[in-house]
């Protein structure tokens, strides 16, 4: 009653702009009963397991209070099959946000578990104590993808972790303490990243170090728009006026993730690193979303700025699941590590090794990166003719599959529309589509399934959301 009472009160809208209005290239649909589903082969399992509510419970019971969930009644998702989910019940989902960008081939993907199980028979666990093959396979793998000299790789359990390692190796190599990083940016939530994260929701009131956040050149809410040389500006501003002239480095996503979908504006970062570099700092790119061919045009998002970082970090797809992380650099700045011990237990596990080089090997074998460019152009083109038909629709934005929509109640003053985008994604649930939600005020949503995803989803995904809207 209180989600209703919200929309109620809120500014009236007008949702549906344009009755008569017909895309050339894709035709209005009108929709008595939901869209339906592609077709799929696969049928789950019988779940005999316990049902949401007692997994609910229990959750509640014994795990940590800060834990978050989707949906009013949280769904029980009980098995997945490359882009699709099934609850408790048997209900398909088609699974737009690939459990938070991390299942990059599919769910299940067969030659990937294939790579694990034959692993896991042999051996499970050893560390970087013993050789064994697969962590140097996969660091060779890795590499073979990395432009310039960043040839020497660390692996990690997460993207937070390499994010950490990335900034202690910056400050090492530099000798500085200063960090810079971006407003609406997301770099993890352990006591260190935190402090480079900006967002307030995701931020505990702790010391956040010698870190400095500058103006977010975000094209679609930032004070100069598209201009990167402007917000490029307020980096050297920073630089001249709020440090030594002296800094470690500078860390940034291409496309900023749980900041909802934001695309850094073109040019930015070839003028910020030479900024950095003057400075004596490093320039990070945190690839933990945007990496291994996901935005279709290049497969790392620091390419689409034709720029190359002196350390790269990434996360998430690396191992379609998997609890796996990187950082990639160069021989100069890795050799600052070897002053003391390095070390870390779990990274470069030989169970993780396999499956990260069979994520790469699938990647190539599909050509998912072209798939991403083609699939992606498809949903953006449907998306924005949507925009056209719904004012809710402020910004369609991204590249490839990895997509925001954003979500106002006013196109002029782009007042988020929270109560609405919470309205709607219960909406999307109820229909079969899963997707995300980002930005600080939650009004995004954030469309980055797994790579395996195609043009028969994302018209079911387009369609969805346009009944959905229809309804609201």
């Amino acid at each position: 009653m209180a989600l209703q009472r919200s929309i109620k009160n809120t500014k009236p809208i007008t949702y549906f702009t344009n009755p008569k209005w017909v895309s050339n290239l894709y035709p209005l649909r009108r929709f008595s009963s939901p869209p339906e589903l592609p077709p799929f082969d696969h049928q789950p399992a019988p779940y005999n397991g316990p049902s949401a509510d007692q997994v609910f419970e229990k959750r509640k019971k014994y795990l940590g209070p800060s834990l978050f969930h989707y949906y009013q009644k949280p769904l029980n998702i009980v098995e997945g099959k490359m882009q699709y989910l099934f609850d408790e019940n048997g209900k398909r989902y088609l699974d737009a946000f690939a459990g938070i960008v991390t299942v990059s081939c599919g769910h299940c993907h067969p030659e990937i578990l294939k790579a694990i199980e034959e692993q896991n028979k042999l051996l499970q666990h050893v560390t970087t104590i013993y050789l064994h093959h697969a962590i140097g396979d996969f660091a060779e793998g890795l590499a073979a993808k990395m432009p310039g000299n960043l040839k020497v790789v660390y692996f990690v359990n997460s993207g937070t972790e390499a994010n950490e390692l990335a900034m202690l190796m910056a400050r090492l190599y530099s000798g500085n303490l200063g960090m810079i990083a971006l407003r609406n940016a997301y770099h993890g939530g352990s006591a260190g990243t935190i402090g480079l994260t900006a967002l307030n929701t995701w931020k505990y009131p702790i010391p956040q170090g010698e870190i400095h956040h500058v103006v977010n050149p975000n094209p679609y809410r930032g004070v100069f728009g598209s201009d990167g040389s402007m917000y490029a500006q307020d980096v050297q501003d920073h630089i001249d006026h709020g440090t030594s002239g002296r800094v470690a480095g500078f860390i940034s996503e291409t496309i900023q993730g749980v900041g909802g979908a934001v695309e850094l504006a073109p040019g930015y970062l070839k003028l910020v690193y030479e900024m950095v570099r003057k400075a004596g700092g490093v320039c990070i790119a945190d690839e933990v979303q945007t990496g291994f061919g996901r935005t279709g045009s290049h497969y790392w998002g620091f390419q689409t700025q034709d720029v190359i970082p002196d350390i790269v970090t990434m996360a998430k797809g690396i191992g379609n699941g998997l609890p796996l992380g990187a950082v990639v650099t160069t021989p100069e700045i890795a050799q600052v590590l070897a002053q003391k011990i390095q070390f870390n237990t779990f990274g470069g596990n030989p169970v993780c090794s396999a499956g990260g080089l069979a994520v790469l090997k699938v990647l190539d074998k599909e050509n998912r990166q072209k798939h991403c460019s083609d699939v992606g152009s498809h949903l953006i083109a449907r998306l924005k003719n949507l925009q056209q038909k719904f004012d809710i629709i402020g910004d369609v934005r991204g590249r490839g599959l990895m997509l925001g929509i954003e979500l106002v109640t006013d196109r002029k003053d782009k007042t988020p529309a929270k109560a609405e985008t919470a309205v709607l994604f219960e909406k999307l649930r109820e229909v079969g589509v899963l997707v995300g939600k980002g930005g600080l005020h939650g009004n995004v949503f954030r469309i980055k399934p797994p790579m395996c995803f195609n043009k028969d989803d994302a018209d079911f995904l387009v369609d969805a959301l346009d009944y959905s809207l229809s309804k609201l």
